[in-house]
């Protein structure tokens, strides 16, 4: 009896692959939505905790100073170690700079 040897192509590897990602990414998402919808934390709940513990503002993110809290952040924070230099935290590019227009002040670059 002669055994037979299933050989795949490396595209069919791939989109085999590919797809069980898909599916288990998939079932994770509707999993966490199932999670969060028995969990559910009502609005007067976290002001409870807020007021308990404290808090004075929400922590975005652990890079930067200036990112993790940006209501905090004054226009310069970003440039602290060279007014030229490139934003080297990922985060930087995803949290817009504070807004201060509310002070009138005008800056221009030339």
């Amino acid at each position: 009896m002669e055994r037979k040897i299933l050989r795949f192509r490396r595209s069919t590897i791939f989109f085999i692959f590919v797809s069980m990602s898909f599916i288990i990414i998939t079932v994770l998402y509707i999993q966490s939505r199932i999670s969060i919808s028995r969990h559910h934390i009502l609005e007067k709940d976290l002001v409870e905790i807020v007021e308990n513990l404290s808090l004075t503002d929400m922590v975005l993110s652990t890079d930067a100073r200036y990112t993790r809290h940006p209501t905090q952040a004054d226009l310069f924070s970003a440039f602290q170690d060279y007014p030229g230099s490139i934003e080297h935290f990922p985060t930087g590019s995803v949290i817009p700079p504070p807004d201060f227009s509310y002070t009138g002040m005008v800056m221009r670059i030339e």
